[in-house]
């Protein structure tokens, strides 16, 4: 499996799945949440309406819509509360019930976000080292078709994080 690293629009890759950072309405919100559903266009509120919500750690799926990727995975991260609630394991979480969609929906390629890295706080470093070790770890023991893995960064530095975790992996 390939694993890269991109500074773009996640909205705008052409991958089988982009990962959402939702809240656990699902109804959208700011940063990441709010520009998948403005890109993707209003069907997808009313697909997440009939989702009735998402719980911390978990994930659940709607079509692209108006996106390039076919499918959208909606996971809730959880809110930094000092990392000493169960903030990792969640977020761990969010990331394995993403690459379970992905093998049930027969994905080849997906992207990620730095899950609740934004306005939930969780640590950028930790976070990116939580999110690639749960990737590699789940890809081990896999059988899935999935190809390609992809870290969409917000901003350069975002970028020099991931860049330098995935050189110590390999």
């Amino acid at each position: 499996m390939k694993l890269t690293v991109a500074i773009a629009d996640i909205t705008t890759l052409q991958v089988d799945a982009i990962v959402n950072a939702a809240n656990s309405s699902l109804l959208g919100g700011g940063g990441v949440d709010g520009a998948i559903h403005r890109a993707a266009g209003p069907d997808l509120l009313h697909a997440c309406r009939l989702l009735h919500g998402c719980r911390t750690g978990e994930a659940k799926a709607t079509p692209g819509f108006d996106l390039l990727a076919k499918w959208i995975f909606h996971t809730v991260g959880p809110v930094w509360r000092g990392g000493q609630n169960g903030e990792s394991d969640l977020l761990a979480s969010c990331y394995r019930r993403c690459m379970e969609l992905a093998v049930g929906h027969r994905c080849r390629s997906i992207a990620f976000p730095a899950i609740s890295t934004g306005i939930y706080r969780f640590p950028k470093e930790q976070a990116a080292a939580i999110e690639i070790s749960t990737i590699i770890e789940w890809t081990a023991g896999s059988t899935s078709v999935l190809d390609a893995v992809v870290f969409c960064c917000f901003s350069a530095g975002d970028e020099a994080i991931y860049r330098s975790l995935l050189s110590r992996e390999q």
